[in-house]
């Protein structure tokens, strides 16, 4: 058992130093040893998964390897960190030899032979090994896609190819995420990282991307992948529970791409305009301007509110007809006045009519 904790003690030191500069010192013969020890400890989890005193006791030992003399532990452990790792310990450290380029050429070369053998018939762990640093790559090619910004605005931002592959691989991500992870905290972790107004556009896009068909064999099969359509649900939902977000959604786009959204989800529809009927409320007429501005700096302002107003009216049927009978409930509610200057609801209306 002791000589079992030894190689695990060993093996996370190992895995701790892959990411740093000292594999530059690694030679192939050193890369074929660190990847025979990962797999064989795959195999020590495989093996004791079920067994709960070599677990505890594995456990104990690495959580014990990273504490500091005060008992606690860093934020961030460069190695091991409990028994579950031991599952995936090769793809953890085939990843970061991957990544750092301090490794030697030679080495390298090394590491993808024995990832990547080539032809052949690779056995079941090397099929899964490969298969999941296939999938790690499309992740971050995802995540490093949606971080490209400038896209400027387009009159029809749903059809550029960029935006739309971003929007996409928004959506198969979400699907990917399933139940092991939160859809709602790869969102949030993507708008604290990603260019906002880009994120924005890229939301927008993927919300208006048509659900793909899905065979009938797959809605049959009990536990069968998601729908396509389903990352687009997981959006939406994430989308009109952060109020905050969603009023930067509805302020930072434009007003045409806005509506095409709003037709498309009725939820998120109610939710815009009651966003617009809270911003014209926050509006007061300026008699000496004659004019309708703002309570407090940065606030929406008329031009902005009659402009998605204007884009919601010229709306297909029946988006078009909800909007206009909310103008003149709200009219209704204010005194029903047609003289101008009283009733923000009455000026839209009839700036809406006049189209001024």
């Amino acid at each position: 058992m002791e000589s079992l904790l030894q190689q695990l003690d060993r093996f996370s030191e190992v895995l701790a130093v892959s990411r740093t500069t000292h594999v530059s010192s690694w030679d192939p013969a050193t890369i074929r040893r660190a990847l025979q020890w990962a797999r064989y400890l795959r195999h020590v989890h495989r093996r004791f998964g079920r067994h709960v005193r070599i677990r505890t006791a594995m456990e104990r030992r690495l959580q014990s390897q990273w504490k500091r003399e005060d008992g606690s532990r860093p934020a961030s452990v460069p190695g091991l960190t409990n028994f579950r790792a031991l599952g995936s310990c090769d793809l953890l450290l085939s990843q970061r030899l991957l990544a750092n380029r301090a490794l030697g050429d030679a080495a390298f070369h090394c590491l993808l032979r024995q990832l990547f053998p080539g032809p052949g018939v690779p056995d079941a762990e090397e099929e899964a090994l490969q298969g999941s640093l296939v999938l790690c790559a499309r992740r971050r090619s995802a995540v490093h896609l949606l971080r490209l910004n400038g896209f400027g605005e387009k009159p029809a931002l749903q059809d550029d190819p960029l935006i739309k592959t971003q929007a996409e691989l928004l959506l198969e991500r979400l699907q990917e995420v399933g139940e092991a992870q939160s859809p709602g905290g790869l969102l949030s972790g993507l708008w604290e990282r990603l260019p906002r107004n880009s994120f924005l556009e890229v939301i927008a896009a993927a919300l208006l991307l048509p659900p793909s068909p899905r065979p009938p064999e797959e809605i049959l099969e009990l536990g069968g992948p998601k729908a396509p359509g389903e990352g687009g649900h997981e959006l939406l939902h994430w989308l009109l529970g952060r109020s905050d977000i969603m009023a930067v959604f509805c302020r930072s786009l434009p007003a045409g791409l806005l509506t095409s959204v709003a037709g498309r989800h009725p939820e998120l529809f109610r939710v815009y305009l009651d966003l617009l009927t809270d911003w014209g409320r926050h509006l007061h007429y300026d008699l000496q301007k004659g004019i309708w501005v703002g309570a407090e700096a940065g606030g929406a302002t008329w031009e902005e509110l009659y402009s998605r107003f204007q884009s919601l009216c010229q709306a297909p049927l029946p988006l078009k007809d909800e909007v206009l009978t909310a103008l003149e409930s709200w009219k209704a509610q204010d005194g029903g006045f047609e003289v101008p200057g009283v009733s923000i609801w009455t000026d839209l209306l009839l700036a809406l009519e006049s189209g001024a």
